[in-house]
């Protein structure tokens, strides 16, 4: 069930935009970061184990009364950075959230327990090395079944459409397999699959402890990881990655106080990693997805490299409509770069299909 307060902001709902106040941060700056005639709205959502809440944001048209699977949408973030400051960041004052919104969807994003302004675990409050990796895949689906169930009942919707990113894509496929009747079709952005190659999350043969933390320069440094030497000034526009760091890195209240700041996050999809792609053992089987699916990627993503998402595809044997789109100069974080239209466009053609057009 989803907790949120009664309370709309009176300027924000004179404004057109809306946010349900829930003992967070006050949201009046979500409601001037976004176009004019998008409602937003924060949830707190209650996880399967007591004292976790997942942090729950959603996007929709003003006015509109109906809400349709085919017209709702949930998205989840990767390995280490929280879903609200790339999937809804204001890069040219509009982000990909309002995008689709503004299409007639019903979009919502979650971030999993460890991540953004969901509950941290009580691990992170310790040592790192105080505790194995914590928040493996099979936490991480459980927490989106959680969001899943809760925007079904509040919109009286029996399934939806689901898109991960990265990691988001294993939790994702995972929670389809698991539950096709609730998933109308399924969004796989720069998946993974069995790597044959290193992974630039290495940590070293030392054992894993429950969380890692990640600089701005680390974080810049991996970005531009496999982008050719001459396209690496003009790939993300001026401002944007500094936009991107500012919001993220102020997510994690603890990090933030670092020096320099860091952004921590939880370490279990490293083991997963370790002890699934990189061992040759597929976490979930592509075989049990029956829904229309879409994987897309970039040319230069050196995280998920194309070799993952050619291996997956053609073992998709019961999928309908199923499509892969490779798109040309961009890395695993096109959806923040130059070319970021060209990723909203081949998702929106894929899930408009789907009866949302």
């Amino acid at each position: 069930m989803l907790k949120s307060g009664p309370r709309i902001l009176a300027a924000a709902a004179a404004a057109i935009t809306g946010c349900v106040l829930l003992g967070m941060t006050p949201c009046r700056s979500l409601a001037q970061s976004g176009p004019s005639g998008i409602v937003t709205e924060e949830m707190m959502v209650p996880a399967t184990d007591e004292g976790i809440s997942l942090y729950v944001r959603n996007k929709h048209p003003a006015g509109i009364s109906k809400f349709r699977p085919e017209r709702t949408l949930l998205f989840v973030h990767g390995s280490t950075y929280p879903a609200e400051t790339s999937f809804d960041l204001p890069l040219a004052g509009r982000s990909w959230m309002d995008e689709i919104a503004a299409k007639g969807y019903d979009v919502y994003l979650v971030d999993l327990r460890g991540y953004g302004r969901s509950t941290r675990p009580p691990e992170m409050s310790q040592a790192p090395e105080a505790n194995g990796p914590i928040v493996r895949t099979e936490t991480a689906v459980k927490d989106v079944g959680s969001a899943v169930d809760a925007i079904l009942k509040r919109r009286g919707l029996a399934k939806l459409d689901l898109m991960g990113w990265s990691w988001g894509t294993t939790i994702m496929a995972s929670y389809t397999t698991q539950h096709p009747d609730k998933v109308s079709r399924l969004v796989l952005y720069a998946p993974q699959w069995i790597r044959t190659t290193p992974s630039p999350m290495a940590t070293g043969s030392g054992p894993l402890g429950a969380y890692r933390s990640v600089t701005k320069q680390t974080a810049h440094e991996r970005w531009l990881t496999g982008v050719p030497h001459d396209k690496v000034d003009s790939l993300i526009p001026a401002g944007w990655f500094e936009q991107w760091a500012a919001a993220t890195f102020a997510t994690d209240p603890i990090g933030a106080k670092a020096e320099p700041a860091v952004i921590r996050a939880p370490n279990g999809t490293v083991a997963d990693a370790k002890d699934y792609w990189s061992s040759n053992k597929p976490v979930y089987d592509p075989a049990k997805i029956v829904v229309p699916t879409l994987l897309v990627g970039a040319e230069w993503d050196r995280d998920c490299p194309a070799y993952m998402r050619q291996a997956l595809f053609p073992l998709l044997v019961n999928a309908p409509g199923k499509r892969y789109i490779e798109l040309a100069e961009g890395t695993h974080t096109i959806l923040m770069e130059k070319n970021r239209l060209e990723l909203f466009r081949a998702v929106q053609t894929f899930l408009d299909e789907g009866g949302g057009s």
